[in-house]
């Protein structure tokens, strides 16, 4: 694409209007109050945000820190109207102050510098800073709520992005098309090689990621080990945003793994799926439904079932999050209690998956302690319903390499399971 293409595209998706909704004026759950959240996963609910800011998983993914806390301030100090006054992350229009805004014109930059590499003849430098673009239009369009328009076009630009990354790169990045109900969907594999076939670990995050923010996987984890990987988005989320998300968690990840028998490069016989929190959920559940397609199962803080059941717990979930939820099922306007109220369904012992047998899929249930959402109980229930299942917990501190240290040890377990 020519370069002034991409700045016309970019003035159309983001010309400043006043009349795009902001974020969290979206949803409106009645009755809500917000909770406080902390943990090394998901950051930090604050009070005077909207947002959780998830300080830990993006400095993992490559946002400069000293950038991050610099565009924190500027919301902070802006004086625009807001939807809630004491919301500072809420500001109204595309303009100094927004969110969306703000982080759209800090992938903006890097988008210039990596242009301005490309001219220099440093692509590698140019693809590292395409990939903190791809980053920072993602965490613009965050929690990726439908109906968001602004955030639908920040979407848009991180896909664009990463694919530039991609074709610049020495690494190798294919799209799979899968067909299901009717309708297509878009996942990635990622290729350390081509020239034989590859154990492959299909992965997806959770519901406020897009499947490009699990680059860090493949280049830090993975790709290394020798490992392809697929990504797919949970269902209501980005590419997958045709479908609701509903109990059955896992039924655009079974339909890519049955497909996935055609797609050269990946060796059938040892497929794995790895999720994070809930693409966790789709995880396990997947390896009960389907058994013989997966060598191992791997879940990182997944959403099982305390979380899912118990009120003490769900009375804890955050504004952002609950409204997150209600997006992801197609719900506007009603009560706190009506969404909650859905919840349990999606509980993988509640659906008689876990607890009841045992699978012949090794399973491997991995979280940090003191994990609000995955509590050891959970990871221990999905070691008992698996052959040669495994619970394990880490030390929730140092807070900031949470995500290192789990990987490394989901490392350990996956080539052993798929060697």
């Amino acid at each position: 694409m020519s370069e002034p293409s991409k700045s016309n595209l970019s003035e159309k998706l983001f010309a400043p209007r006043e009349t795009s909704k902001e974020t969290s004026s979206l949803v409106r759950i009645a009755h809500n109050h917000s909770q406080g959240l902390h943990n090394a996963l998901d950051g930090d609910t604050e009070n005077g945000w909207y947002r959780t800011l998830r300080r830990p998983q993006w400095i993992w993914q490559g946002v400069d820190p000293l950038e991050m806390e610099a565009l924190f301030a500027r919301m902070a100090s802006s004086d625009a109207r807001r939807t809630t006054e004491e919301l500072l992350d809420t500001v109204v229009g595309y303009k100094p102050g927004n969110w969306i805004y703000e982080w759209s014109q800090l992938a903006g930059e890097h988008h210039k510098k990596a242009r301005a590499h490309v001219d220099n003849q440093q692509n590698d430098k140019a693809v590292d800073e395409l990939l903190k673009a791809s980053t920072y239009y993602s965490i613009a369009a965050y929690p990726h709520l439908k109906g968001d328009s602004l955030a639908s076009q920040a979407e848009v630009q991180s896909s664009q992005t990463y694919h530039e990354a991609m074709q610049l790169s020495p690494y190798r990045m294919e799209t799979i098309d899968v067909k299901y109900e009717g309708k297509t969907f878009q996942a990635y594999i990622h290729l350390p090689r081509a020239d034989k076939l590859l154990p492959t670990v299909i992965v997806s995050g959770g519901l406020d990621t897009l499947q490009t923010d699990l680059w860090p996987l493949y280049r830090d984890y993975l790709g290394p080990a020798g490992f392809a990987m697929v990504t797919l988005d949970m269902p209501s989320v980005g590419h997958s945003s045709r479908w609701s998300l509903t109990e059955d968690t896992s039924r655009l990840h079974q339909a890519l793994l049955q497909q996935i028998r055609d797609v050269p490069w990946v060796d059938h016989h040892r497929v794995a799926m790895l999720g994070l929190r809930f693409g966790g959920n789709a995880a396990i559940r997947l390896g009960f439904l389907e058994p013989t397609r997966l060598k191992t199962c791997v879940s990182i803080g997944g959403v099982i079932h305390s979380f899912l059941t118990q009120p003490k717990r769900l009375d804890q979930m955050p504004q952002m999050y609950l409204d997150m939820i209600a997006s992801r099922m197609g719900k506007h306007g009603v009560s706190r209690q009506s969404v909650l109220s859905h919840l349990p369904a999606w509980s993988l012992k509640q659906q008689g998956l876990l607890g009841r047998r045992k699978v012949d899929v090794p399973m491997l249930g991995i979280s940090l302690k003191n994990d609000p959402v995955c509590p050891e109980m959970d990871n221990e229930l999905i070691a008992m319903s698996s052959y040669g299942g495994k619970a394990m917990t880490l030390p929730e501190k140092p807070l900031h390499d949470g995500y290192h240290r789990t990987m490394l040890t989901v490392m350990d377990w996956l080539e052993e399971k798929l060697a």
